[in-house]
């Protein structure tokens, strides 16, 4: 008899398969605080990130220091920085920058070179290399105030970074920068974080912050924003998480997904990268995507998409008049007023079945994941309606939706009412999902 907790193990294993396979390969920029590196907690955050890196996840580090650089400010009788905005980086405070970041670069190169039996890092043997990859200037003078060694971000080394991820190793980014001219620059975390991501065109950029996420005005956790809920989040906002404004920006320039998860979670990350749910908040951007209930203006616009596949038959062929009439059961993907996909969801509630159908992105459009969001869509339209299962009829893409968790299924096993619908002549396949929660793109 299997113990009920090695089931669960199981379980929880299989359905973050989906997710260690989307994820392989992929490069992540993790930013955390100098406050959580200084917690006892922080051997954790370092344990879970290898796990990601022997996954195959290329992994750049981004680490603040502002607490170590007060302490040892405060070690030479200097008042530490409370002021908004940069801080003066005079004589003194290089040197202390220089100390507090030179001892947690050997801490976490410490913690990574970890290889005890019985420990997560058994059989790690992971390399992690920090060098001169961020090139830096002078902040300047600002009304008035030399702000000295303070610096910002010139230039980011993205080929040296990437040569170092292709083979493995973990980039370590601390918050300095170096000058052609040989000068040390102390820089801010946050501006290395979201440059890098950026530069480094990543796939994600994940933020380790004090709070559990973005929060709503009930202080309940917002698990997903687009990105422009995320920019009226902070219009609306008069202190929003410090992190939000990295995620935006850098979704506004690229990185198509960035999330907010709350340090203080054991495991945190893991449970945000490979559970459907996650336990942060996800801002998930197509910047000039937009995904919408359809209207009956969207008519030609679906019509114009679904044509070809109508003509070469992958799907059953929809009058105007039909498609004016069923409009409200479809979304639409729209980019720069043009129709780029849709789908449609036809509740049959008595059964707890949905069937998902017309389900079609633009030929130039696919490949970058917008189907994945369409069926998530769909899915959390099913659940909202309390309904549990839902089904497919393909001819050509079985394996598409294979791939998603379908299986095959006979026809039997339909509603009563769409079993008197079935085309015996285009001979579709069904398939089945059962849902088990709200889905998430990761």
């Amino acid at each position: 008899m299997i113990p009920p907790q090695e089931l669960t193990y199981v379980s929880w294993f299989r359905t973050s398969t989906p997710y260690i396979n989307a994820h392989r390969g992929r490069t992540f920029v993790v930013w955390i605080e100098g406050e959580a590196v200084a917690d006892a907690r922080f051997p954790n955050i370092i344990h879970d990130l290898a796990l990601l890196n022997s996954l195959g996840i290329k992994l750049v580090l981004v680490h603040g220091a502002r607490p170590q650089i007060n302490t040892r400010l405060q070690q030479l009788g200097v008042a530490p920085w409370e002021q908004s905005g940069p801080r003066v980086t005079d004589d003194t405070a290089l040197q202390a920058v220089k100390e507090a970041v030179g001892a947690i670069r050997m801490e976490i190169e410490a913690l990574l070179s970890m290889g005890l039996a019985n420990s997560p890092m058994a059989g790690a043997h992971i390399r992690v290399n920090s060098g001169n990859y961020v090139v830096a200037r002078p902040y300047g003078i600002h009304q008035g105030v030399d702000y000295r060694y303070t610096g910002e971000i010139r230039r980011i080394d993205t080929e040296a970074i990437k040569r170092e991820l292709d083979h493995g190793a973990m980039v370590l980014l601390p918050p300095v920068g170096y000058s052609p001219t040989g000068e040390i620059f102390n820089l801010s975390a946050a501006e290395v974080a979201t440059l890098a991501a950026i530069h480094l065109k990543a796939d994600k950029l994940i933020c380790l912050s004090e709070g559990a996420g973005v929060l709503d005005d009930q202080g309940q956790l917002i698990h997903e924003l687009s990105l422009l809920e995320a920019e009226n989040y902070l219009q609306q906002t008069a202190t929003p998480l410090e992190q939000l404004p990295m995620c935006v920006r850098a979704c506004r320039q690229g990185v198509r997904r960035a999330h907010v998860i709350g340090r203080d979670v054991d495991g945190g990350l893991l449970l945000e990268l490979f559970t459907r749910n996650g336990v942060g908040t996800l801002i998930n951007a197509d910047v000039y995507d937009t995904t919408r209930t359809a209207t009956i203006e969207d008519v030609g616009g679906i019509l114009e998409l679904i044509q070809p596949l109508e003509t070469d038959g992958t799907l059953v062929r929809r009058s105007r008049e039909k498609l004016e009439m069923e409009i409200e059961h479809f979304s639409v993907m729209e980019r720069d007023g043009m129709i780029i996909a849709c789908a449609a969801l036809y509740p049959f509630a008595k059964d707890n079945f949905a069937e998902v159908a017309c389900m079609v992105v633009q030929p130039g459009y696919q490949g970058a994941g917008r189907g994945d969001d369409l069926l998530g869509l769909m899915e959390q339209k099913a659940l909202s309606l309390g309904i549990s299962r839902i089904f497919v009829l393909t001819v050509r893409t079985a394996h598409w939706f294979l791939e998603r968790g379908f299986v095959e299924a006979d026809l039997a096993v339909l509603p009563m009412q769409r079993q008197g619908l079935y085309n015996y002549q285009r001979k579709s396949k069904i398939f089945m999902k059962t849902l088990n929660g709200k889905r998430r793109a990761k």
